[in-house]
């Protein structure tokens, strides 16, 4: 437990409390056991009529550009949450929570804690800066059970009731001039963080995460210890401008010793990847100092009084945890050397090539094409013909191979018959796999949870896809592919019709001729007649070559022209189920893109005039 001072004789000159009233003897008690003394403690430890609220200040630069930070990194953690798990982003919600407690208190105050390991003499040094004998020091470990806090002016209550200070434990410095540099610090002094006992190490552990600054304390003979440097140090390296390391008991180094051994300081927090404050260069400070004998003591409380005067540490330490939170979240964003989400031309055409496969859009557009040709066929062909064609289809029903003719060329119907299993099977096999085609393309370079988004997206605009694409072939399909019952003509079609009945005509008059030379009606002249049957004869064919020879090029442009409506009806279906869906998701990524562009924008150090 925390041992507080219990000698009477000096209790009220220690500079702890004010005295105001005579203390009658039944109160001389321990300061932990009456309420008494809770209340006249709270009365004299800060808290002023603001009970520790911000006033309302304008915001410095780093102050505007910390609270766009903390924006966008809202905005960020609001974005994700159905994409990421809550654990994932705890510590993002934990720096915003924080940052938030944090500025709705004093900004007039800077909050230091003093930490280290058992024996290092951190409080022999919170005492020296206090001036007044406040934590209680010895050879008994742990002596610190519980943060101890003394603040150098009003107005921090809100602060160490967010630090869980109780009243008892709140304790002002003496009143001396070097106090008067130090207005506006508030120190606490904690537990050991190599202590045995498990409440400390989580009092420290809680303490350390709502402080603005620390000064960590070594010694000559720890000042190495691994459970310092991996478990704080190391952890902590993006808070280098609000850290200071304290080499304490230097008058117990002989000679040049402790300018080595602090040398050796820095060689480890280098390689803990702590940015050390030389050359004017922000970083963390270091320093060798006695608390017992005073020795460097005051280098520190100017170097604590300037840091303080700043009124930066914690917007600086806010900036650092949000630092650190942006870096944890990186490979969660970002992916190094991917350009950009997007879907490509390229897979785009595939997937659209791939859907029109699957509804038969090619063989539609043949059978489109064919059908063009046989209707200007029976346009354009001869009389005698097309009353053959009559004829056969007259008699085509008679038998199954004319019934089947029949339906393949549409006069029972435009209905397609069921397709065959194995087709069906196929073209939904087809579908699935443009499915996975484009889903992989999209996710391609996208950070995992991202990427496995963009799948789900993708799979789910599937699901009833294959059925629509059937419904297209059924429909769309079969209506391009078996033109109804007014087929599409060609434009020369009455031209064509001409020729063709004057071809007839001529058969016929040549027949009638010669029919009248042989029944000795008109005189017998062979040639003429004949001449003529033979024009009709052949002009007829010919005529019908031609059209079918003119024909070609708007008959390939009519089955051009239904595959193209057949392939862009099934895409549009496929858009609207699949690419939308996942360009909305590939955009959904690309804003939380920029807002972690905008979290991790300041991520380059805050300017300090710490030297």
């Amino acid at each position: 437990m925390t041992a507080l001072t219990d000698r009477t004789d000096d209790r009220w000159d220690d500079g702890l409390i004010a005295r105001s009233r005579p203390r009658p003897a039944d109160e001389d008690h321990d300061l932990g056991d009456g309420e008494g003394d809770d209340a006249l403690v709270r009365a004299v430890s800060g808290a002023g009529d603001d009970g520790g609220k911000a006033p309302s200040t304008p915001l410095s630069p780093e102050g505007r550009a910390l609270r766009a930070r903390l924006d966008a990194l809202r905005q960020l953690v609001g974005l994700s949450r159905t994409r990421l798990d809550g654990k994932t982003l705890a510590e993002a919600g934990r720096v915003l929570d924080e940052a938030a407690a944090r500025r709705g208190l004093s900004a007039q105050h800077t909050v230091v804690a003093i930490a280290g390991a058992t024996g290092s003499g951190k409080s022999t040094l919170f005492n020296s800066l206090a001036g007044v004998q406040i934590s209680e020091t010895g050879l008994r470990r742990p002596t610190t059970a519980a943060p101890i806090a003394c603040s150098w002016s009003d107005g921090a209550a809100g602060l160490l009731d967010r630090l869980e200070i109780p009243g008892r434990l709140r304790r002002r410095p003496r009143e001396t001039s070097e106090a008067e540099a130090l207005r506006g610090m508030v120190l606490v002094d904690l537990p050991d963080l190599d202590s045995a006992v498990g409440a400390h190490r989580e009092h420290v552990d809680r303490v350390l995460a709502l402080v603005d600054a620390v000064v960590w304390v070594v010694d000559p003979e720890k000042y190495a210890d691994a459970v310092l440097h991996e478990r704080y140090l190391r952890p902590l390296a993006g808070h280098a401008e609000v850290t200071f390391v304290v080499l304490n008991q230097v008058d117990r180094l002989p000679g040049e010793a402790a300018d080595l051994v602090l040398d050796d300081l820095r060689r480890l927090l280098d390689e803990d990847g702590i940015a050390l404050g030389e050359h004017g260069e922000p970083g963390a400070t270091v320093l060798g100092l006695s608390a017992l004998t005073g020795e460097g003591v005051g280098e520190l409380r100017e170097m604590l009084g300037a840091f303080t005067q700043e009124k930066g540490a914690a917007t600086r330490r806010i900036a650092a945890d949000l630092d650190r939170a942006a870096g944890r979240l990186r490979p969660l964003y970002v992916t190094d050397g991917h350009p950009g989400p997007e879907i490509g031309e390229a897979a785009r055409a595939e997937f659209e090539d791939r859907l029109a496969e699957a509804v038969g859009a090619y063989a539609a557009g043949l059978a489109a094409e064919r059908a063009w040709r046989r209707n200007a066929g029976r346009a354009c062909g001869t009389p005698w013909l097309r009353l053959w064609r009559w004829y056969e289809s007259r008699r085509a029903p008679r038998t199954l191979a004319g019934l089947a003719a029949l339906a393949a060329i549409g006069h029972r119907g435009a209905a397609a018959a069921p397709a065959p299993v194995e087709e069906e099977v196929t073209a939904r096999q087809r579908v699935e796999q443009a499915v996975r085609t484009v889903a992989d393309e999209a996710a391609t370079g996208l950070p995992q949870p991202w990427a496995q988004a963009v799948r789900e997206t993708a799979v789910r605009g599937a699901d009833r896809l294959p059925e629509a694409l059937d419904e297209i072939a059924v429909t769309l399909g079969a209506a391009v592919a078996v033109p109804g019952a007014k087929p599409p003509r060609p434009a020369w079609w009455p031209a064509a019709v001409l020729a063709q009945a004057a071809m007839t005509l001529l058969q016929i008059y040549g027949g009638l001729w010669l029919v009248g030379q042989i029944a000795g009606v008109l005189e017998p002249r062979l040639l003429p007649p004949v001449l003529l049957m033979v024009a009709g004869i052949v002009g007829g064919p010919l005529v019908e070559w031609a059209c079918s020879i003119a024909a070609r090029g708007p008959a390939r442009r009519y089955g051009q022209d239904a595959e193209r409506r057949l392939r862009q009806t099934a895409a549009g279906c496929g858009r609207a189920r699949v690419l939308e869906p996942v360009a909305a998701e590939l955009l959904r990524y690309r804003e939380v893109r920029e807002q972690y562009a905008a979290v991790a924008a300041g991520g380059t150090k805050l300017s300090t005039t710490r030297q």
